[in-house]
């Protein structure tokens, strides 16, 4: 038997008294305005065991929400754009920018300084480790942190000279092939056989007795990303793709070494490219930039 969860009605009563009907919330961590939890909706069947009924809800909530977490999570039309060399350079660039001086990493850099968070931080480059080599791993928030085969982890690099896959140059491959070969070892540590996370809670039975192996590790990276500082996604093979591994959203690591690896120079890189990708008509790079520029306006970015 295969169950699925229906979808979840749309109507006012409804969504009004969702809330008051969950139950066994526990709070999986919280930074900043975003809050994480597992609960259970009332009345569900009797596991047959006087155990603590398992989880059958994963809930994010932002609190306090602005104008752009509302737009970004509203249902509303999509568009395919490609972003030039030029459009990159000369508007897109200048956003990033904007968002990063506009405060909008600080829960990203309170992650990165230790400062919040770090009970959720399943591993961190050990001292003494170059600067440019130091990274820390996290679960993402959409997975559940048990069951293995919907593995999602995040990977945020120290190094805040990368934003986003645009920077990615030539003269990064030797990095990044060794950013993918110390990631699988680390979570093959953690994951793998005996590893540590199994032993503290996540079920080896869910990984086929055997956990995770390396070569059931995919790695990639958004375009355009949520936060403009350089992460990378792992998650397992058998991870049902979703949205986020969507084409128009994901590019495959391996795929970024390889075009890097055959260009010509060093300093050639990403940013000489043009890059196709879905936005929301709500998204702010389509109303500032991808919108104009359609309309044959100039966009007013910066």
């Amino acid at each position: 038997m295969l169950a699925e969860r229906a979808a979840f009605a749309s109507s006012p009563a409804y969504l009004n008294a969702f809330a008051g009907a969950l139950a066994q919330v526990k709070n999986l961590g919280t930074n900043d305005v975003y809050h994480w939890f597992m609960a259970n909706v009332a009345h569900q069947p009797n596991s047959g065991s006087n155990d603590t009924q398992a989880p059958d809800l994963k809930v994010n909530l932002i609190f306090p929400c602005t104008e752009k977490h509302v737009k970004k999570y509203t249902p509303q039309r999509n568009r395919s754009v490609v972003e030039t060399k030029e459009i990159y350079a000369s508007y897109v660039r200048p956003y990033m920018q904007e968002q990063r001086e506009a405060g909008r990493l600080n829960w990203v850099f309170n992650i990165v300084e230790g400062r919040t968070e770090q009970e959720n931080v399943l591993y961190r480059s050990p001292t003494g480790t170059p600067d440019d080599q130091r990274f820390l791993l996290l679960p993402d928030l959409n997975w559940d942190r048990t069951t293995i085969g919907s593995l999602h982890l995040l990977a945020l690099v120290e190094r805040r000279d990368i934003w986003s896959v645009r920077d990615l140059r030539k003269e990064h491959v030797s990095w990044l092939r060794e950013m993918v070969s110390r990631l699988s070892d680390v979570v093959a540590e953690l994951y793998g056989k005996g590893g540590k996370m199994l032993k503290s809670g996540t079920s080896d039975e869910e990984a086929g007795q055997e956990g995770i192996e390396q070569d059931e590790l995919k790695f990639y990276v958004h375009y355009q990303p949520t936060y403009y500082h350089f992460h990378i996604h792992i998650v397992h093979v058998g991870m049902e793709p979703g949205y986020t591994q969507a084409v128009g959203k994901a590019m495959g690591l391996h795929q970024i070494i390889s075009t890097l690896d055959n260009l010509q120079n060093d300093k050639a890189g990403m940013q000489d490219l043009d890059l196709a990708y879905t936005l929301g008509e709500q998204s702010e790079l389509w109303t500032r930039i991808f919108g104009p520029l359609k309309s044959g306006e100039t966009p007013v970015v910066g």
